[in-house]
């Protein structure tokens, strides 16, 4: 059976509500505070609520973080590859949510940043697993090259998804120019594929993506509300998003990308996973938090309305 394999962080959040950002150097009261498992977590939940077994390849601190992550992953019955690091402390994201739903992180790294060759082939990749890499992977100095070198050496046969993130903006560093040719599923939202393409717009930054990719590499570009853009060069299609009252949307592109893996490691086509991927993000913007996709039981209800 298909597994998938993250290899990018999993932190703590410390999500807060609040009506605007104050003004440099101002101050106001947040509506709620809670600390949640988050990061790379987001998606592992995701797929594993929607039927995929799922590994973390990452490291996972030693104290109040650590244990929370560890309970958290514990909880949603994903596999540790690793045993608790006894350095330091899982990382820690400061996460503000406005009333507009507009998010905004400040980000810490801890233990989850450093990862080397000995880490990574703790679990041995299988031909039909999906091995989801983080763009926040490529700028940690402890992590990047060793994850590069061990991604290249994968058989051909395991499917390698992307997620660049908000932080990688550019196609021309040596880690991504190692990495693209190795990329079998892209998948981000329309800013960042606007960013890294340099386009103005969705319909310019697909075709543009297509020119650092192969021309096997699945596209999927979200597009909030309006749903998604799947498929392969030359055959991208638009696939409509749901309505819903948003109150928060942290969280819903891992929703989104968790949902879709686990869909097409059930054989599905791309579109249809990308529909029930729609409707796992619709799900989780109604909700607060990080991790708040839905499981398969409740996309299935939304599909049906």
């Amino acid at each position: 059976m298909s597994r998938l394999l993250h290899t990018g962080q999993v932190i703590v959040d410390l999500v807060m509500a609040l009506d605007t950002l104050p003004a440099t150097g101002g101050d106001v009261l947040a509506k709620s505070a809670s600390f949640e498992a988050g990061g790379g977590f987001n998606v592992m939940a995701a797929a594993r609520r929607n039927g995929l077994p799922v590994v973390y390849l990452g490291r996972h601190g030693t104290g109040r973080f650590g244990d929370l992550a560890r309970a958290a992953m514990q909880a949603e019955g994903i596999e540790m590859a690793l045993a608790a690091s006894s350095a330091k402390d899982t990382g820690l994201c400061v996460s503000l949510t406005e009333a507009t739903t507009e998010r905004t992180f400040i980000s810490h790294i801890g233990v989850e940043g450093e990862l080397s060759q000995e880490d990574l082939t703790a679990v041995a990749a299988r031909a039909d697993d999906y091995v989801y890499v983080s763009g926040y992977s490529l700028l940690l100095e402890g992590k990047a090259q060793a994850l590069i070198d061990w991604l290249l050496a994968l058989p051909r046969e395991v499917v390698v998804v992307f997620d660049p993130g908000p932080l990688v903006k550019a196609p021309d560093s040596a880690l991504m120019g190692a990495l693209l040719p190795r990329i079998d599923i892209w998948t981000s939202n329309g800013p960042e594929a606007l960013a890294f393409t340099g386009a103005a717009t969705i319909a310019a930054a697909l075709p543009a993506l297509n020119q650092y990719l192969p021309a096997e590499t699945l596209l999927v570009v979200r597009d909030g509300p309006n749903g998604c853009w799947v498929g392969r060069a030359g055959q991208i299609e638009h696939v409509p998003g749901f309505k819903v009252q948003a109150v928060d949307s942290n969280g819903a592109g891992d929703a989104h990308a968790g949902v879709f893996i686990a869909g097409l490691a059930a054989g599905l086509k791309p579109a249809a996973a990308a529909r029930r991927a729609n409707a796992a993000a619709a799900l989780a913007v109604t909700r607060w938090g990080p991790a708040t996709s839905p499981g398969s039981a409740e996309v299935d209800v939304l599909l049906t309305e």
